[in-house]
């Protein structure tokens, strides 16, 4: 697909920082370049992604929550959450969603982006992280259809602003895409994609990895006419028409 979507606002739901630069970077920055208000909500703090006896848990959180902050600036993102669950240890539980729906509720974006809940094998040598599952199915669950549906959460009712919010699309990322029907051309922002990741020095021992990033790229290409691509599966949880229907009722809502 070679028409850019440019949605006015988009959340972004990951396990850990450096999930976003990783996955869709390329396409948040075209997104924010064209105007799209972004915010990044991290279910972990990523602590145990640093492995180094001499750091505690907490200068670890710290450091990669800083980190992040630092490659969300990239990207002008206008605000970044941390959850603050264990790293390792997330689950999809019922307290996870309804802190996800109450941010859903909160930003009310028209997208919500996150990675794919059934993914666990990646290539013949690597296994996906059971965080990234996680993460992935309580965004999916929060976005659809819990976020919208109005006797779910009652005492969130009550909370003002917290009115009933679905989104418009789902945007589903990954590393491997075999059902990817939307293809994002992200030539003009690979290198600020590889600059959003390069701000993950704990994790990039300052590497230069722009030509991991341009590798990737140009397998989600494959195929596209294109020469570097991000690859999703997008699902439309609310048609074109009523989405605009709703737009005056949203505006009212603050």
């Amino acid at each position: 697909m070679s028409d850019l979507y440019i949605p006015e606002s988009a959340l972004v739901i990951v396990a850990h920082p450096d999930d976003i630069e990783f996955s869709c970077a390329g396409t948040l920055a075209l997104w924010s370049e064209n105007g799209t208000r972004l915010t990044y909500v991290l279910c972990t703090s990523g602590e145990s992604g640093i492995d180094d006896p001499t750091v505690s848990l907490e200068q670890a959180r710290e450091i990669r929550e800083a980190e992040q902050r630092a490659a969300a600036e990239v990207l002008g993102v206008e605000a970044v959450i941390f959850l603050r669950h264990p790293d390792g240890l997330l689950q999809p539980s019922l307290e996870l969603r309804k802190a996800l729906v109450r941010i859903l509720r909160r930003v009310r974006p028209e997208v919500v982006v996150s990675g794919d809940p059934t993914l666990i094998w990646i290539g013949a040598d690597f296994l996906n992280h059971p965080d990234h599952r996680a993460a992935s199915l309580a965004a999916l669950e929060a976005a659809w259809p819990a976020a919208g549906q109005r006797n779910l959460y009652p005492d969130l009712e009550a909370e003002a602003g917290l009115h009933l919010h679905r989104p418009r699309k789902f945007f589903c990322t990954g590393w491997v895409q075999p059902e990817a029907n939307y293809f994002v051309d992200i030539a003009a922002t690979l290198a600020t994609k590889a600059a959003a990741l390069g701000a993950h020095k704990s994790q990039t021992g300052g590497q230069n990895l722009e030509p991991l990033l341009r590798h990737q790229a140009a397998q989600h290409a494959a195929g596209q006419a294109m020469e570097w691509a991000e690859s999703f599966r997008v699902t439309t949880l609310v048609d074109d028409e009523r989405w605009q229907q709703t737009r005056g009722d949203r505006s009212a809502e603050g």
